[in-house]
């Protein structure tokens, strides 16, 4: 038998309030308005669409003073936080909110936290911890996937060296959170698709991991469920009812995976999604069914409980899942650059060292190998370990 897993971790910092239903967004500047007069909103394309931003604005307080900036696109640079920094600082803001994906969550949570801080964003980039709180950071996800409104860290890439890592201190958890199921109606069906599998490896990965407790694995065995069950739905039809589902089982999944941690997928994705510049959750998505079959003899019986759960083989309904969404995975093909970087910086990663199975360099280069693989000579998303 194995050894019962802790009831909690050692150290639990969950968002201090959390709306939750269609239309909530209006709510957002009357719970941020708790924290001071003058704030920033950092925005992106899917509240810029059909004059959101301005009807949001519009019916806030009175009283309240809102700096809006709307972030160019990409995954956040050091460079991005430093100018956000420099405007909410002019600004005088008392706090950050962010409406967005995960990267606008990770751009404007990362002002948040460094707004008080004595270095340049690069130095704390580098691994120095955070010390000065912050001012505090608001989150309204605009994608159901990254998580991004739960967890307490900030993926930056730096724009100098390509090194993309986190920022990870308690101060980056959100004090409000705002889920509003109507803000997934903007969202393009690739960006649902890839978002979506980007939340299920997520879910996966917290719920295997070796940093698991009994409450994290509650969290990311439900949130396994709904996405499972509602993305196919909502990609088809992203103002679908399942978008309300789909949203509660991304934030689920983030509340898990902010203290249980990930696994070889985040390990790898890090690295491959700097190289290639791939969007992250496209990454994960072309990972995923890789990492699955690497970990099953290491999973036990939680690969028949994530079964259980969805109704499906794990393996089957990961790659049966990806191939309806039509995501095709954009390293198949390809040479592999940098081989002896990404095994490097895999095997370093905290998300790899958190893995159900003890990662070693043949088995990142397995992975490699099936990943880069032409898709006629294996499939994108088929195969067995060893074949």
């Amino acid at each position: 038998m194995p050894d019962p897993l802790p009831i909690l971790p050692e150290s639990l910092v969950l968002p201090e309030r959390t709306m939750f239903g269609w239309g909530k967004l209006d709510t957002l500047f009357s719970e941020c308005a708790r924290f001071g007069a003058r704030g920033v909103l950092v925005y992106g394309a899917a509240l810029a669409r059909d004059n959101r931003a301005e009807r949001l604005l519009a019916i806030a307080p009175a009283d309240l003073r809102i700096l809006p900036v709307r972030h160019s696109g990409g995954e956040p640079t050091l460079a991005q936080v430093a100018a956000l920094l420099e405007a909410a600082k002019s600004y005088r803001a008392c706090w950050i909110a962010g409406v967005g994906g995960g990267s606008i969550l990770d751009l404007a949570k990362a002002a948040a936290a460094l707004f008080n801080a004595p270095r340049s964003p690069d130095y704390y980039h580098d691994g120095a911890a955070l010390e000065p709180p912050g001012i505090p950071f608001a989150a309204a996800p605009t994608t159901a996937g990254t998580g991004a409104e739960a967890t307490l860290n900030a993926v930056l890439t730096n724009e100098r060296t390509g090194a993309k890592k986190s920022l990870r201190a308690p101060g980056l958890m959100a004090r409000v959170v705002i889920l509003d199921p109507g803000l997934l109606s903007a969202c393009p069906s690739a960006v649902v698709a890839a978002s979506g599998m980007d939340a299920v490896t997520q879910a996966i990965e917290a719920f295997t991991s070796r940093q698991a407790t009994a409450l994290s694995d509650q969290l990311a065995l439900q949130g396994l469920g709904l996405l499972a069950k509602n993305l196919e739905a909502v990609s088809a039809n992203a103002a679908s009812p399942a978008a309300a589902d789909l949203l509660a089982g991304s934030f689920l999944t983030g509340v898990a995976l902010s203290f249980a941690r990930l696994g070889v997928v985040h390990g790898i994705a890090h690295p491959l999604g700097s190289l290639y510049q791939v969007p992250h959750g496209l990454v994960c998505a072309a990972c995923l069914p890789h990492a699955v079959e690497l970990n099953r003899e290491a999973l036990a019986g939680k690969y028949e409980a994530m079964s259980q759960e969805i109704g499906e083989d794990l393996l089957t309904r990961v790659r049966n899942l990806t191939t309806r969404l039509g995501i095709e995975s954009p390293f198949a093909g390809q040479p592999v650059r940098e081989r002896d970087v990404i095994i490097r910086e895999t095997l370093a990663s905290g998300s790899t060292l958190a893995n159900p199975k003890r990662i070693t360099r043949s088995d990142v280069e397995w992975l490699l190998d099936r990943l880069f693989a032409r898709a006629l000579d294996t499939g994108c998303f088929s195969g067995t370990k060893g074949a």
